[in-house]
Protein backbone atom coordinates (compact mmCIF):
# COMPACT_ATOMS: atom_id res chain seq x y z
CA UNK A 1 0.00 0.00 0.00
CA UNK A 2 1.43 3.75 -0.75
CA UNK A 3 0.81 6.98 1.28
CA UNK A 4 -2.80 8.65 1.39
CA UNK A 5 -4.65 11.23 -0.36
CA UNK A 6 -4.60 13.96 2.36
CA UNK A 7 -7.12 16.65 2.43
CA UNK A 8 -5.98 20.06 1.13
CA UNK A 9 -6.74 21.60 4.75
CA UNK A 10 -3.82 20.72 6.62
CA UNK A 11 -1.37 17.85 7.74
CA UNK A 12 -2.22 14.79 9.12
CA UNK A 13 -0.07 12.06 11.48
CA UNK A 14 0.27 8.42 10.01
CA UNK A 15 2.63 6.34 12.75
CA UNK A 16 5.34 4.52 10.56
CA UNK A 17 3.93 1.34 11.31
CA UNK A 18 0.42 1.98 9.97
CA UNK A 19 -0.82 1.10 6.66
CA UNK A 20 -3.03 3.15 4.54
CA UNK A 21 -4.05 2.59 1.16
CA UNK A 22 -3.71 4.78 -1.93
CA UNK A 23 -7.57 5.51 -2.22
CA UNK A 24 -8.13 6.51 1.28
CA UNK A 25 -8.85 9.98 2.04
CA UNK A 26 -7.50 11.69 5.43
CA UNK A 27 -8.32 15.08 6.04
CA UNK A 28 -6.70 17.94 8.06
CA UNK A 29 -5.51 16.88 11.63
CA UNK A 30 -6.43 12.98 11.41
CA UNK A 31 -4.19 10.71 13.36
CA UNK A 32 -3.53 6.56 12.66
CA UNK A 33 -1.94 4.98 15.62
CA UNK A 34 0.91 2.18 15.46
CA UNK A 35 -0.54 -0.89 13.21
CA UNK A 36 -4.02 0.79 12.00
CA UNK A 37 -4.94 -0.11 8.67
CA UNK A 38 -7.15 1.57 6.62
CA UNK A 39 -8.29 0.43 3.33
CA UNK A 40 -9.44 1.25 0.11
CA UNK A 41 -12.34 3.70 -0.56
CA UNK A 42 -12.51 5.20 3.17
CA UNK A 43 -12.72 8.73 3.94
CA UNK A 44 -11.74 9.71 7.64
CA UNK A 45 -12.93 13.53 8.40
CA UNK A 46 -11.19 16.34 10.19
CA UNK A 47 -9.40 15.59 13.69
CA UNK A 48 -10.31 12.05 14.03
CA UNK A 49 -8.10 10.03 15.66
CA UNK A 50 -7.82 6.15 14.51
CA UNK A 51 -6.10 4.29 17.54
CA UNK A 52 -3.63 1.37 17.41
CA UNK A 53 -4.44 -1.51 15.41
CA UNK A 54 -7.86 -0.19 14.02
CA UNK A 55 -9.05 -1.83 10.69
CA UNK A 56 -10.86 0.16 8.64
CA UNK A 57 -11.19 -2.22 5.54
CA UNK A 58 -13.35 -0.85 3.01
CA UNK A 59 -15.77 1.83 1.79
CA UNK A 60 -16.33 3.82 4.94
CA UNK A 61 -16.68 7.22 5.76
CA UNK A 62 -16.01 8.58 9.20
CA UNK A 63 -17.06 12.22 10.41
CA UNK A 64 -14.83 14.45 12.06
CA UNK A 65 -13.26 14.56 15.84
CA UNK A 66 -14.15 11.20 15.76
CA UNK A 67 -12.26 8.79 18.49
CA UNK A 68 -11.39 5.03 16.97
CA UNK A 69 -10.13 3.04 20.10
CA UNK A 70 -7.58 0.25 19.88
CA UNK A 71 -8.66 -2.82 18.20
CA UNK A 72 -12.26 -1.96 17.02
CA UNK A 73 -13.07 -3.06 13.27
CA UNK A 74 -14.70 -0.94 10.78
CA UNK A 75 -16.37 -1.63 7.32
CA UNK A 76 -15.97 -5.24 7.24
CA UNK A 77 -17.94 -7.38 4.80
CA UNK A 78 -21.59 -8.05 6.62
CA UNK A 79 -22.22 -11.54 8.35
CA UNK A 80 -25.45 -12.16 6.50
CA UNK A 81 -25.57 -15.24 4.30
CA UNK A 82 -27.45 -13.44 1.16
CA UNK A 83 -24.89 -10.94 0.95
CA UNK A 84 -23.05 -12.14 -2.42
CA UNK A 85 -20.57 -8.91 -2.74
CA UNK A 86 -22.38 -6.08 -3.73
CA UNK A 87 -20.75 -2.94 -3.07
CA UNK A 88 -22.14 -1.34 0.16
CA UNK A 89 -21.08 1.08 2.78
CA UNK A 90 -20.61 2.25 6.78
CA UNK A 91 -21.07 6.14 7.86
CA UNK A 92 -20.09 7.30 11.27
CA UNK A 93 -20.93 10.46 11.69
CA UNK A 94 -19.07 13.79 13.49
CA UNK A 95 -17.55 13.28 16.90
CA UNK A 96 -18.61 9.59 17.67
CA UNK A 97 -17.14 7.63 20.04
CA UNK A 98 -15.95 4.11 19.13
CA UNK A 99 -14.70 2.15 21.91
CA UNK A 100 -11.82 -1.28 22.30
CA UNK A 101 -12.65 -4.39 19.78
CA UNK A 102 -16.12 -2.77 18.95
CA UNK A 103 -17.31 -4.28 15.40
CA UNK A 104 -19.56 -2.47 12.75
CA UNK A 105 -20.03 -4.17 9.36
CA UNK A 106 -21.38 -2.79 6.06
CA UNK A 107 -24.67 -2.59 4.80
CA UNK A 108 -26.18 -5.41 2.35
CA UNK A 109 -28.22 -4.88 -1.03
CA UNK A 110 -31.19 -4.27 1.63
CA UNK A 111 -30.43 -0.81 2.19
CA UNK A 112 -26.73 -0.58 1.02
CA UNK A 113 -25.45 0.85 4.30
CA UNK A 114 -25.14 0.52 7.79
CA UNK A 115 -25.30 4.40 9.53
CA UNK A 116 -24.13 5.69 12.79
CA UNK A 117 -25.37 9.11 13.38
CA UNK A 118 -23.50 12.10 14.99
CA UNK A 119 -22.11 12.33 19.21
CA UNK A 120 -22.88 8.45 19.41
CA UNK A 121 -21.19 6.04 21.87
CA UNK A 122 -20.53 2.51 21.02
CA UNK A 123 -18.59 0.92 24.06
CA UNK A 124 -16.09 -1.86 23.86
CA UNK A 125 -17.14 -5.14 22.59
CA UNK A 126 -20.17 -4.05 20.87
CA UNK A 127 -21.52 -4.99 17.67
CA UNK A 128 -23.12 -3.15 14.84
CA UNK A 129 -24.45 -5.48 11.93
CA UNK A 130 -25.51 -5.03 8.81
CA UNK A 131 -28.18 -2.41 7.64
CA UNK A 132 -28.66 -1.44 11.59
CA UNK A 133 -29.24 2.63 11.60
CA UNK A 134 -28.33 4.81 15.13
CA UNK A 135 -29.66 8.03 15.41
CA UNK A 136 -27.22 10.95 17.11
CA UNK A 137 -26.55 11.21 20.84
CA UNK A 138 -26.92 7.44 21.30
CA UNK A 139 -25.29 4.93 23.89
CA UNK A 140 -24.94 1.57 23.56
CA UNK A 141 -22.98 0.00 26.32
CA UNK A 142 -20.15 -2.62 26.82
CA UNK A 143 -21.04 -5.75 24.28
CA UNK A 144 -24.15 -4.80 22.87
CA UNK A 145 -24.81 -7.08 20.08
CA UNK A 146 -27.21 -5.92 17.38
CA UNK A 147 -28.76 -8.26 14.45
CA UNK A 148 -29.66 -6.86 11.13
CA UNK A 149 -31.71 -3.83 10.13
CA UNK A 150 -32.06 -2.77 13.61
CA UNK A 151 -33.39 1.08 14.08
CA UNK A 152 -32.22 2.92 16.85
CA UNK A 153 -33.32 6.66 17.42
CA UNK A 154 -32.02 9.73 18.89
CA UNK A 155 -30.43 9.53 22.37
CA UNK A 156 -31.82 6.01 23.25
CA UNK A 157 -29.37 4.08 25.72
CA UNK A 158 -28.96 0.27 25.90
CA UNK A 159 -27.51 -1.18 28.75
CA UNK A 160 -24.09 -3.60 28.93
CA UNK A 161 -24.66 -7.28 27.64
CA UNK A 162 -27.92 -6.82 25.82
CA UNK A 163 -28.63 -8.45 22.28
CA UNK A 164 -30.91 -6.83 19.90
CA UNK A 165 -33.26 -9.18 17.11
CA UNK A 166 -33.08 -7.86 13.88
CA UNK A 167 -35.70 -5.38 12.61
CA UNK A 168 -36.24 -4.06 15.95
CA UNK A 169 -36.50 -0.47 16.71
CA UNK A 170 -35.41 1.52 19.90
CA UNK A 171 -37.58 4.42 19.93
CA UNK A 172 -36.14 8.19 20.64
CA UNK A 173 -34.91 8.88 24.41
CA UNK A 174 -35.72 5.38 25.49
CA UNK A 175 -33.36 3.67 27.92
CA UNK A 176 -32.98 -0.24 27.79
CA UNK A 177 -31.41 -1.88 31.03
CA UNK A 178 -28.29 -3.76 30.78
CA UNK A 179 -28.51 -7.90 30.02
CA UNK A 180 -32.07 -7.44 28.77
CA UNK A 181 -33.27 -9.16 25.67
CA UNK A 182 -34.87 -7.21 23.37
CA UNK A 183 -37.27 -9.14 20.66
CA UNK A 184 -39.53 -6.52 19.97
CA UNK A 185 -40.17 -2.66 19.60
CA UNK A 186 -38.94 -0.59 22.45
CA UNK A 187 -41.25 2.75 22.42
CA UNK A 188 -39.81 5.84 22.76
CA UNK A 189 -38.97 8.01 25.99
CA UNK A 190 -39.56 4.83 27.87
CA UNK A 191 -37.91 2.71 30.43
CA UNK A 192 -37.88 -0.73 29.44
CA UNK A 193 -35.52 -4.09 30.91
CA UNK A 194 -35.49 -7.76 31.20
CA UNK A 195 -35.51 -10.92 29.47
CA UNK A 196 -38.15 -10.92 28.23
CA UNK A 197 -38.24 -7.11 28.87
CA UNK A 198 -41.28 -5.09 30.17
CA UNK A 199 -41.81 -1.17 30.31
CA UNK A 200 -40.90 0.44 33.71
CA UNK A 201 -42.85 4.15 33.24
CA UNK A 202 -41.58 6.90 31.21
CA UNK A 203 -37.66 7.64 31.15
CA UNK A 204 -38.45 11.02 33.18
CA UNK A 205 -34.93 11.41 34.54
CA UNK A 206 -33.40 11.27 30.74
CA UNK A 207 -35.80 13.81 29.46
CA UNK A 208 -35.53 16.51 32.07
CA UNK A 209 -31.73 15.95 31.44
CA UNK A 210 -32.38 16.80 27.77
CA UNK A 211 -34.37 19.73 28.30
CA UNK A 212 -37.58 18.52 27.42
CA UNK A 213 -40.62 20.96 29.14
CA UNK A 214 -42.49 19.93 32.22
CA UNK A 215 -45.74 20.23 29.95
CA UNK A 216 -44.19 17.93 27.34
CA UNK A 217 -43.74 15.67 29.51
CA UNK A 218 -46.68 15.32 31.87
CA UNK A 219 -48.85 14.94 28.02
CA UNK A 220 -46.05 12.12 27.68
CA UNK A 221 -47.05 10.25 31.06
CA UNK A 222 -50.72 11.02 30.56
CA UNK A 223 -50.13 9.25 26.82
CA UNK A 224 -48.05 6.71 28.43
CA UNK A 225 -51.00 5.51 31.32
CA UNK A 226 -53.55 5.74 28.74
CA UNK A 227 -51.43 3.50 26.20
CA UNK A 228 -49.82 0.54 28.67
CA UNK A 229 -52.06 0.89 31.58
CA UNK A 230 -55.67 0.57 30.11
CA UNK A 231 -57.61 -1.95 29.81
CA UNK A 232 -58.60 -1.65 26.20
CA UNK A 233 -55.81 -2.88 23.36
CA UNK A 234 -52.95 -0.76 22.23
CA UNK A 235 -54.39 -0.27 18.99
CA UNK A 236 -57.93 1.36 20.18
CA UNK A 237 -56.32 3.38 22.65
CA UNK A 238 -54.04 4.30 19.74
CA UNK A 239 -56.85 5.38 18.07
CA UNK A 240 -58.83 7.20 20.46
CA UNK A 241 -55.48 9.38 21.21
CA UNK A 242 -55.51 11.49 17.99
CA UNK A 243 -56.72 14.43 19.74
CA UNK A 244 -52.95 14.71 21.67
CA UNK A 245 -50.95 14.07 18.81
CA UNK A 246 -51.93 17.38 17.09
CA UNK A 247 -51.15 19.27 20.05
CA UNK A 248 -47.98 17.83 21.36
CA UNK A 249 -45.24 16.33 18.19
CA UNK A 250 -43.83 14.08 21.75
CA UNK A 251 -47.05 11.88 22.01
CA UNK A 252 -47.55 12.15 18.38
CA UNK A 253 -44.16 10.44 17.39
CA UNK A 254 -44.92 8.13 20.69
CA UNK A 255 -48.70 7.05 18.77
CA UNK A 256 -47.11 6.93 15.55
CA UNK A 257 -43.76 4.65 16.65
CA UNK A 258 -46.70 2.23 17.94
CA UNK A 259 -48.65 2.07 14.64
CA UNK A 260 -45.81 1.90 12.78
CA UNK A 261 -44.36 -1.50 14.67
CA UNK A 262 -44.65 -4.50 12.26
CA UNK A 263 -42.54 -6.93 14.96
CA UNK A 264 -44.48 -5.65 17.96
CA UNK A 265 -43.99 -3.49 20.95
CA UNK A 266 -42.95 -3.85 23.98
CA UNK A 267 -45.17 -3.32 27.32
Amino acid sequence: MTGPVIGARGETFIHPTAMVDSQAELDVGVEVGPWAIIGPRVNVGGGTNVGPRVLIERDTLVGEDCLIANGAVLGTDPQDLKYKGEESSLEVGDRTVIREFATLNRGTRASGKTVIGSDCLIMAYTHVAHDCELGNHVILANAVNMAGHVIIQDWAIVGGMTPIHQFVRIGAHAFVGGGSRITKDIPPYCRAAGSPPKLYGLNSVGLERRGVSLDVRRALKKAYREIFQSDKTISEVVQEAGLEVNQVPEVGHLVKFIQDSERGVTT
